[in-house]
């Protein structure tokens, strides 16, 4: 392996600037696959889409190589790079395709709408967004389970009390299938009104019970708890990252209230041994070394070299100050 090319791809591929390009990128490619979705416009401007869509096909597979490159085992060991070998990987099959011919224009459309997926790279380069959804993905994967419980238990009651096909309603519970999607409707509280009214026109009493109880639970308990669940989440990772940046900024303050104290040390290790005559030249030579741009901790203000020289000249002042007094008062004793 070329060391100075693994280095000059390294430095290229974490630079900002190339991470600026890429969520460009990503950003451009969605806004190309919504004006698709406009028959006009795909049919006026296709070879413009065609060039475009290339164009970023290539920035894609740019960017896959260069991470292979710089670390191979790595790549394939993260799962979300694999799902995003497999997204480039889809984006090359309609290529391959003849899509004027009517017999695979069905699939490569089909293909085409897969490339959308492109548009989740945008994850990948924001770290936030990949702990937050990481997190909430693992604990709203809980809540669907349960809320899946909670649908298998009411859709085989709702099937043993309404889905006789002789007297019940056998289109909406008829099926285990049927009961499920029924269910479903029931618990996003929609034309659960319809569905209520055609167990009323068959005069079932305990039906209205029933979609109460899961109206209730599946709606109002489960659905809650799910965007609690995710609010939890967010605000659990706005505060680590709160935490976290205090951190960094404490300890950036320990690293420069430690190299002043370290400067200070060192001037007054200077002192005993420097060939200055006094304090005061040996820091007016030392001023010369600083620039405007060296940061001073306001916090801890008497550490720093300017508050030092600032406090010397002031006990210089109040030296001249009592010895012209003195002499005001000796002249005023015997005149």
């Amino acid at each position: 392996m070329d060391i100075g090319l693994h280095k000059f791809i390294e430095t290229l591929f974490y630079h900002p600037l190339f991470k600026s390009i890429m969520i460009s990128t990503v950003t451009l490619n969605a806004i190309f696959l919504a004006l698709e979705t406009d028959y006009k416009v795909r049919k006026e401007s296709n070879f413009f889409l065609e060039v475009t869509d290339l164009i970023i096909l290539a920035v894609y597979t740019t960017e896959f190589l260069m991470s292979v490159y710089l670390d191979p085992v790595k790549y394939w060991q993260d799962g979300y790079k694999r799902f995003d070998f497999i997204v480039l990987l889809i984006a090359y099959l309609p290529h391959t395709i003849d899509r004027n011919n009517p017999e695979t224009h069905q699939t490569a459309t089909l293909l085409k709408g897969f490339q959308a997926l492109r548009v989740l790279k945008l994850i990948y380069y924001s770290p936030g967004m990949r702990v937050t959804l990481r997190q909430t993905v693992k604990n709203v994967i809980y809540v669907l389970v349960l809320l899946f419980l909670l649908m298998l238990i009411f859709a085989i009651l709702g099937h043993g009390l309404y889905g006789d096909p002789t007297y019940g309603d056998y289109k909406n519970w008829g099926t285990l299938a049927a009961a499920f999607f029924t269910l479903f409707s029931l618990v996003t509280v929609d034309g659960w009104t319809d569905l209520q009214d055609e167990l009323d026109d068959l005069h079932f009493v305990s039906s209205r019970t029933f979609t109460i109880v899961f109206i209730l639970l599946g709606f109002f308990v489960f659905f809650n708890m799910f965007i609690a669940v995710v609010i939890m989440d967010i605000q659990e990772y706005d505060q680590k990252l709160k935490a976290e940046r205090r951190a960094n900024l404490i300890a950036k303050k320990q690293i420069i209230l430690k190299r002043q104290q370290e400067e200070v040390n060192e001037l007054l290790a200077q002192q005993k041994t420097t060939e200055y005559q006094t304090f005061d030249e040996m820091v007016e030579e030392f001023k010369k070394t600083l620039l405007h741009t060296d940061p001073v901790i306001l916090e801890d203000f008497c550490c720093s070299l300017p508050f030092i020289d600032l406090y010397l000249l002031s006990l210089d002042r109040q030296d001249a100050t009592i010895y012209k007094y003195s002499i005001l008062h000796f002249v005023t004793l015997h005149s």
